[in-house]
């Protein structure tokens, strides 16, 4: 770029063109500058180093094709300073010196490149030069060749012409001697049992005789041929009639009667006739091994002796038919479907019989795997006679299996409820025959609790076996959808769940006063086994079936919402009755109590009835015994000292306010007027209000049960003055037991209260008890 910024030299002009070598190079140089630009793929002005916008034809651009050195000069003379001048040199220099560089670091790194392009091509050079000559070669020889080849096709013209007439002749005799000799082979095939060769002479020579059967030599032929082949059907005939052989035997004898020109519909009936007998003979071994003489072999082996003997006997059946007789149309298909559909209904029926007997086993694994067999097995059958419905009717017995399998896990899960209500109920009787405490209600709760959901885990992972991927019929719709939902969820975990509720309320309708023979303890513990499973183990159970089998159906299913709202449902209805139970217990004690005294006469009070003393220690009993199961529970504040404030009501202020008319003649219907008016204003006690789930309800509605019913039963009767006092002092002492273990001990005071008062206003002489008497009687007591 320097040189050519430099401008020509003195001596040469604008007209000078140089030539020779020197004229040469620059064309050179411009065609390796294209090739270069072509290869990398630039345009000229991207080769160039123009600037996007630039003109191509600016003589003043360095990196044009049209630059003009004097035009260069002459530009930057007249726009530019010196000091612009020098500049201009110093860069110019610069990029001379960048662009040497370049190009020297281009040619170091493509040096190899080109050494080895330059070897390339000398060598293409000399190869060509060789394949030319081999090539050349080769054309003379063809030539040659090819010369000589028309001089021997000509030379043999006319003797290839004899020879063809020759072989033709040659083959037409042959095919003459084979005719003739065609009934001795015939016999000689007969004899010798070679049926199969005996049908295909007659085949290769049927149409050659019929064409010629006018000539009187090829009619002997035919006649003789005819005989031969009508012993040789009968034969075959015979051998498959005999039916000794199998059915490859049978199919083949069929084929070759059928190749002879036999009848074919007569042909298919004797097949599916012999085969009928053959499937016959195998469906009654099976229903041998039934019978009740031998014993029965297990129903995998049963399975798979079905499964080789019947069903592989039915597939080759089916087989052969639509490969002997596929010329029969419609027609034929639907008399092999017929045929299957009728066997394969008696084998269906033998097998559910077999099944039928593994329905009270408890292992499902056995089942399952010849449920699997006996389903796998039916594929085949199934694909070549889909007319005749055996893969579904195989399908549907495995379902209704399931499905009795689900029902008899669902009957054990009952039974094992029931076995273990039985165990508590032992364990409840046994120590009280002993003698002797037994095992708490916490762990026989716990030991019933844990034991009914291993059956439901064993009964949950006996029935997935039915889903497991290996099986072949888990991905049937029935399984991955109705039987997961419908069957397991709603038929065996929630059926139980509700039957296991029914059951429990079943001991709330038992008849008698006392519950019949239900024991308190066991309704009691099968209330919080409820309540269990309403807080967490219905949740838990549920979660547990739904994630081993994958529901994948639509169909609406209980929510947990209501099975547990069931479930406490079932719990406070239990527990209700367990009150009842346990205040009829206490009523009946406290109405004997009652109804067999003479009130009239009887002594003065020296101490406590004994009947009030076993009240307090049965409802100390029930608390502990309540305890055990349920939490306390929330009492109100108790006063101080609730005996003697309970006492000074009795004795002093009430007693006072209340009796005290009476004993004034003048006034004797006061009293009740008194009593009538304060019982609007006391606050009304509901008896069997509702039962909350803790230990202070429980005994709070025994309590008022026992106390309303003594209340009824002091109604009931007339009172002597002692009468009253006895009434007084028995009543203080179930104050100072009874209001701890209610909620709000004011109810205990009220119902004893009106127990008083209603003792009082039925005695003809009310005189009540100095209360420091009473007290020291209670005391001592």
């Amino acid at each position: 770029m320097a040189a050519a910024a430099a401008g020509p030299g003195p001596g040469s002009g604008p007209g000078d063109s140089p030539e020779g070598p020197e004229a040469e190079a620059p064309e050179r140089r411009r065609k390796a500058h294209g090739m270069l630009k072509l290869y990398y793929g630039l345009s000229e002005g991207e080769a160039a180093g123009r600037p996007p916008g630039s003109d191509p034809l600016d003589p003043t651009d360095l990196n044009g094709a049209h630059f003009d050195p004097e035009v260069y000069l002459d530009k930057l003379r007249r726009e530019c300073p010196l000091a612009q001048l020098m500049d201009s040199e110093t860069d110019m220099v610069r990029q001379i010196r960048a662009l040497d560089s370049d190009m020297q670091t281009l040619v170091y790194e493509n040096y190899n490149k080109f050494i080895s392009a330059t070897d390339t091509i000398r060598k293409m050079k000399n190869d060509f030069r060789k394949m030319e000559d081999e090539m050349d070669r080769l054309a003379t020889n063809m030539a040659v060749i090819t010369d000589f080849s028309a001089r021997i096709s000509a030379t043999l013209q006319d003797r290839h012409e004899r020879i063809t007439k020759l072989a033709g002749v040659h083959a037409l005799l042959r095919k003459l001697q084979f005719l003739f000799e065609l009934p001795s082979r015939l016999t000689k095939c007969v004899e010798m049992g070679a049926y199969g060769q005996a049908v295909r002479y007659q085949g290769r020579a049927r149409a050659v005789l019929q064409q010629y059967q006018h000539l009187p030599s090829f009619r002997a032929i035919q006649d003789d041929c005819q005989v031969i082949t009508a012993r040789l059907a009968q034969q075959l005939r015979q051998r498959f009639r005999e039916g000794g052989s199998g059915a490859p035997e049978q199919a083949e004898c069929v084929e070759l009667l059928l190749a002879l020109g036999e009848p074919a519909e007569e042909l298919c009936e004797e097949f599916l006739a012999h085969a009928r007998g053959r499937l016959e003979e195998e469906l009654r071994s099976l229903e041998a091994e039934l019978g009740p003489s031998p014993p029965a072999p297990d129903v995998l082996e049963f399975t798979d002796r079905g499964g080789s003997g019947f069903v592989g006997g039915l597939c080759q059946v089916a087989t052969a038919y639509q490969e002997l007789f596929a010329a029969q149309g419609p027609a034929g298909a639907e008399k092999l479907a017929a045929f299957a559909q009728e066997l394969g209904g008696c084998y269906f029926a033998l097998v559910e019989r077999r099944l039928a007997q593994e329905q009270g086993g408890s292992d499902n694994s056995l089942l399952v795997r010849a449920l699997d067999r006996f389903h796998r097995r039916l594929r085949a059958p199934g694909a070549l006679l889909a007319a005749a419905g055996l893969a579904d009717a195989a399908t549907e017995i495995v379902e209704r299996v399931a499905r009795e399998r689900l029902g008899h896990h669902l009957q054990g899960l009952r039974a094992a409820f029931l076995g273990c209500l039985t165990d508590v109920r032992q364990a409840l009787a046994a120590p009280r025959l002993a003698g002797k405490e037994g095992p708490g209600l916490a762990e026989l709760l716990a030991n019933v609790a844990s034991s009914i959901l291993s059956h439901i885990k064993a009964s949950l992972a006996a029935v997935h076996l039915f889903t497991a991927k290996e099986v072949s019929f888990s991905n049937k719709p029935y399984f991955r959808g109705e039987f997961c939902s419908q069957g397991v969820r709603e038929g065996l975990i929630v059926g139980f769940i509700r039957s296991m509720c029914q059951t429990a309320q079943s001991f709330c309708d038992s008849p008698g006063e006392k519950g019949g023979a239900t024991p308190p303890a066991l309704l009691l513990l099968l209330s919080r086994l409820c309540l269990d499973y309403e807080t967490a183990t219905i949740s838990y159970i549920l979660t547990l079936t739904d994630e081993q089998f994958l529901v994948q159906d639509q169909s609406p299913v209980t929510p947990v919402s209501t099975l547990c709202a069931e479930a406490r449902e079932t719990a406070r209805r239990l527990l209700t009755h367990y009150v009842k139970v346990q205040g009829l217990v206490i009523s009946q004690m406290l109405r004997k109590s009652v109804e067999t005294r003479d009130w009239l006469s009887t002594l003065e009070p020296r101490n406590v009835r004994a009947v009030m003393k076993r009240v307090v220690e049965d409802t100390t009993a029930i608390d502990v015994q309540v305890g055990l199961l349920y939490e306390e529970g929330v009492r109100k504040a108790q006063s101080s000292d609730s005996s003697k404030r309970t006492f000074s009501v009795y004795s002093s202020s009430r007693q006072q306010g209340r009796y005290a008319p009476s004993y004034t003649p003048s006034a004797p219907m006061d009293t009740n007027l008194l009593s009538n008016i304060q019982k609007l204003f006391s606050e009304r006690i509901d008896v069997f209000s509702p039962v909350e789930f803790n230990k202070v309800s429980v005994l709070t509605g025994i309590i008022k049960i026992s106390l309303k019913t003594l209340l009824e039963c002091v109604r009931l009767r007339t009172f002597g003055r002692f009468g009253l006092q006895q009434v007084q002092v028995d009543c203080h002492f179930l104050q100072l037991y009874l209001w701890r273990f209610v909620a709000d001990e004011e109810l205990v005071h009220l119902l004893l209260d009106e127990v008083v008062a209603s003792a009082a206003l039925r005695c003809p002489d009310p005189v009540p008890m100095e209360p420091s008497v009473v007290e020291v009687i209670c005391e001592r007591g």
